[in-house]
């Protein structure tokens, strides 16, 4: 029979294993659990998020207390290739950063005002005044560290006990370490600020006595060191660059409604004096004609002798007696003109002194430091761009009073002097690309384009592994397991009905399927047939009330099998 020929036949083997029916039930839920267990990883692969900086460069005390709270919040993470940084997923970024916040994470590596709040019963005054300055050191360097360019900030105050002595009374001093991120550094306004913050924390602390250094060691709170040098110091610079780029703006912003915003270049150079210059002079005028200046004082003097005629005679005692009397008559007539010659003459002697105001100017002149000695200015203007009378658009030369008229206007917004000896240059010339200041870039090779092409493709490439898997093993492998159940039902349900069916040997079986066949049969062989019809129509029936899928397995193998 097709049984015995069955049981002869020598069984298969599948990797080396005996093909029982358990050992290949086994083997395909095996191969189905490995098909399942690729999809789902490379499900979870493409649905892995990515992952941000949370918290970069954290000492390890702040570090151990965020992953404390990450993990109560099931929030996941994990730390950068260096180790120097706490990634979370992209979304959860800023809502882990509020909630580690209100936990007073990360602490950093100061101590604030919070260390005064666990103050202990009984603690000494020496220990107060050391946790106070622990304290304000904290809160300071908190206040530097908020800065944008500064990474990390260490403040040391050196406060002096206080005396009741003048003589014996000190100011405090500060220094300040700073620790900056990389490619960054402060400007001299930024160092001056911190200086004025920290002496304005501290009472009776100077700013000349507040000392800054970077992380390199440079002492940043120098400030007469460039000046002491005879070189610009970082602010002077800054102040040239801003005031460059000022006369840059004007010019190219009054200029670009004429020619367009892409098609006007300039550049300007200033020569700055930084010279503190203080200037006294004391001038005097010419002298002027007597009529034309002011009398300032005049004296005048005039002497005049009226004595008689000049003293005579011999000179000793004669001359000292009193005159006799007169011999001779006093009045006699003149002879020949000779009383009048000998009559004296009176002496006159006149002085006068005139002094005169002089014109005198005093002047006290102090120059203030930045003046412009000297601006020179360069200005390219491109082709004017038209359209002829075809159509076409062409680029076209500026007429001379076109050129001129845009002179006149970048003369008058940079403040042209011709005393200061200001230069100015205006060129006309076509530009390489008129609207755009580089080579395009390709889509291809844009990176965020680049960026959503990887992520695409990273979804991508797992739909499709998953389809193959599924379509190529899994559905397969299904099938084969529901095709064995079916079969090994349905020969279940063969079984049942060879047991209660009636056995017959081969030739009433072919005589009965002969008879059923046709229709003029005996009575007898038709009652036979007809009985043997209806036990299996029961039998069938008994069956699927008590079990209907394997009915429906064995009508689907019947189905499948035609």
């Amino acid at each position: 029979m097709a049984t015995s020929d069955q049981a002869a036949l020598p069984q298969p083997r599948f990797l080396g294993l005996p093909e029982t029916t358990g050992t290949r039930l086994f083997l395909l839920v095996g191969s189905v659990a490995a098909v399942l267990a690729v999809m789902t990883g490379i499900w979870l692969w493409t649905s892995q998020p990515d992952y941000h900086v949370l918290y970069a460069n954290v000492n390890d005390r702040d570090g151990g207390a965020i992953v404390a709270s990450l993990q109560q919040m099931n929030i996941p993470y994990k730390f950068s290739d260096g180790g120097s940084a706490i990634l979370v997923p992209a979304a959860q970024v800023h809502e882990a950063r509020l909630k580690l916040a209100t936990q007073g994470l990360p602490k950093g590596g100061n101590v604030g005002f919070e260390l005064m709040e666990n103050q202990k019963m009984g603690i000494s005054q020496f220990l107060e005044q050391v946790n106070f300055q622990r304290a304000l050191e904290g809160e300071l360097a908190r206040s530097i560290e908020s800065i944008s360019s500064v990474q990390t900030a260490r403040v040391h105050l050196a406060m002096p006990k206080d005396t009741v002595f003048v003589r014996d009374q000190q100011k405090p001093t500060a220094s300040v370490i700073l620790n900056l991120f990389s490619n960054r550094m402060l400007d001299q306004q930024q160092v001056s600020a911190i200086i004025h913050l920290v002496a304005s924390s501290v009472p009776d602390l100077p700013a000349q006595n507040v000392t800054i250094v970077d992380q390199s060691g440079n002492l940043l709170s120098d400030t007469t060191k460039a000046t002491n040098n005879g070189q610009l110091n970082p602010s002077q610079l800054k102040y040239v660059h801003e005031l460059q780029q000022d006369i840059v703006k004007r010019i190219e912003s009054i200029i670009s409604p004429i020619v367009g915003p892409q098609n006007v270049r300039a550049e300007a150079t200033a020569d700055v004096d930084f010279n503190h210059v203080e200037q006294a002079a004391e001038t005097y005028k010419p002298n002027q004609a007597p009529e034309v200046a002011s009398v300032r004082s005049m004296q005048s003097s005039e002497t005049a002798n009226k004595s008689g005629a000049a003293a005579s005679g011999i000179p000793g005692a004669l001359s000292n007696q009193p005159p006799v009397n007169a011999t001779a008559p006093i009045t006699a007539p003149p002879v020949n003109g000779a009383a009048a010659a000998s009559a004296p003459s009176i002496p006159t002697s006149k002085e006068s002194t005139i002094n005169y105001e002089v014109d005198k100017t005093v002047r006290y002149t102090q120059l203030a430091m930045g003046g412009i000695k000297r601006l020179a200015v360069a200005v390219v203007v491109n082709y004017k761009h038209e359209t002829d009378k075809n159509g076409k658009s062409i680029n076209r030369e500026l007429t001379d009073a076109e050129k001129a008229q845009i002179v006149a206007l970048a003369k008058e917004a940079m403040g042209f002097s011709q005393e200061r000896g200001d230069t100015i240059n205006v060129v006309n010339s076509q530009f390489i690309s008129n609207d755009k200041d580089g080579p395009d870039v390709p889509l291809w090779k844009q990176p965020e384009n680049i960026q959503l092409a990887k992520d695409i493709g990273k979804y991508l490439l797992g739909f499709l592994a998953i389809m193959y898997l599924f379509f190529a093993y899994l559905k397969p492998l299904l099938k084969r397991i529901m095709d064995r159940n079916g079969a090994n039902t349905a020969k279940g349900a063969l079984d049942i009905e060879d047991r209660e069916a009636p056995v017959l040997d081969d030739d009433e079986e072919a005589s009965v399927v002969e008879l059923s066949s046709q229709e003029d049969l005996p009575e007898e062989a038709r009652a036979k047939a007809s009985q043997a019809y209806e036990k299996d129509l029961e039998i069938a029936r008994d069956l699927s009330r008590q079990d209907p899928k394997i009915v429906a397995n064995v009508v689907k193998n019947w189905v499948n099998n035609d």
